[in-house]
C-alpha cells in the first residue's frame, strides 16, 4: 500500500481515541484482579486487539457519517473524506471490517460477553450518538456512555462477568468526559454552530448551563473517583491520589467558569487529558504490577 494512503486510513481510525480506549480497558482489566484460571497477559492482549480494532472501526464509520459536516468545520475540513483522499465506500468497508472483525476476534479468543459489549458500544457510538450531535445538546451525555464502555469491556474480558467495580470504573470515565468535552465545545462553538451541531455551547450562547454542568460533573468526578478505596477495591495510595487529582480538576473547572476564555477552556481540556492517565497510573501504583503478573 502507498505510504500516504496507509497514513490516511490510519488517521481515519482516530488513533488518539483508540489508544485511550485501550488504556482504559487495560486498567479496568487489571483492577478486576482476575482470579479465573488461565487469565492473564495473553487474555489481556487478545482483549485489547479486539476492543481497539472495533473502536478504530467505529471511528472510521463516524468519519463516513459526518463527512459533509466535517467539510464545514475549520478543525475537521482537512480530514481524509472531506479532502477526497479516500472514497466514502472504501472507508465504509474498512470501518465495517474493523468493527465486526474485532467483535469476531473477541468471540474466538476472549468471551461472548466482551464481544457483545464491544458490539453494543459500536452501535451506541455510530447509530445513536453520531446522529444525535445535530439534534440535541444532550449528545455529550449520551456519547459519554459508549465513551465509558471500554471499562466494562476490560472487566468482562478479565472476569467473564461484570461486578460492582466495573460500574465504578464506568462511572468515573462517564463523568470525566463531561468537563473534557464541554471545554472542547466551548473552544470550538463557532465551528460547531457553522456545521449545524447542537452542542450545549451552541444552544446556550452565554454559557450559564454549560458552566453549571462543568462544575457539577467535576464535583461528581471527585466523589466517584474515591469510591474504589471506599469499596475496598484499592488502597490508601489510590485514595489520596484520586482525592488530590479530583480537587485539582475542580479548581481548574472553577477557573474556567470564572474566566471563560478560549485560553482557559484549552487549559481545562489539557487538565482533563492529564487527569485521566494520572488517575490510571495511581491505580496501577496502588495495585502493584506483581498482583497482575
Amino acid at each position: 500500500m502507498n505510504p500516504s494512503l496507509f497514513h490516511s486510513y490510519f488517521n481515519m481510525t482516530k488513533p488518539g481515541i483508540v489508544r485511550m480506549v485501550g488504556v482504559t480497558a487495560a486498567f479496568s482489566f487489571m483492577l478486576a484482579k482476575p482470579d479465573v484460571e488461565g487469565v492473564g497477559l495473553v487474555r489481556l492482549i487478545c482483549a485489547l486487539i479486539g476492543i481497539m480494532a472495533s473502536a478504530a472501526g467505529s471511528a472510521v464509520l463516524n468519519n463516513v457519517m459526518e463527512k459533509d459536516l466535517d467539510a464545514r468545520m475549520e478543525r475537521t475540513r482537512n480530514r481524509e473524506l472531506p479532502q477526497g483522499r479516500i472514497l466514502p465506500e472504501h472507508a465504509l468497508s474498512f470501518g465495517l471490517i474493523l468493527t465486526l472483525g474485532g467483535v469476531a476476534w473477541l468471540v474466538l479468543t476472549v468471551n461472548l460477553l466482551t464481544a457483545f459489549l464491544v458490539l453494543f458500544t459500536a452501535f451506541l457510538y455510530v447509530v445513536v450518538y453520531t446522529p444525535l450531535k445535530t439534534r440535541t445538546w444532550l449528545n455529550t451525555t449520551i456519547g459519554a456512555i459508549p465513551g465509558a464502555m471500554p471499562t466494562l469491556c476490560g472487566w468482562a474480558a478479565a472476569m467473564d462477568h461484570l461486578e460492582f467495580g466495573a460500574w465504578v470504573m464506568f462511572a468515573i470515565l462517564f463523568t470525566w468526559q463531561h468537563p473534557h468535552f464541554y471545554a472542547i465545545a466551548w473552544m470550538y462553538r463557532d465551528d460547531y454552530e457553522k456545521a449545524g451541531y447542537k452542542m450545549l455551547s451552541v444552544v446556550d450562547r452565554n454559557g450559564a448551563r454549560l458552566f453549571m454542568q462543568v462544575i457539577l460533573f467535576a464535583l461528581l468526578l471527585l466523589a466517584v473517583s474515591v469510591v474504589p478505596s471506599l469499596a475496598d477495591m484499592a488502597g490508601p495510595l489510590y485514595f489520596y491520589g484520586a482525592l488530590f487529582l479530583g480537587v485539582w480538576l475542580v479548581i481548574e473547572s472553577c477557573r474556567f467558569v470564572v474566566n471563560h476564555t478560549r485560553r482557559q477552556a484549552r487549559r481545562l481540556m489539557f487538565s482533563t487529558i492529564i487527569y485521566l492517565p494520572a488517575l490510571l497510573a495511581v491505580i496501577l501504583a496502588d495495585l502493584g504490577v506483581t498482583r497482575f503478573l
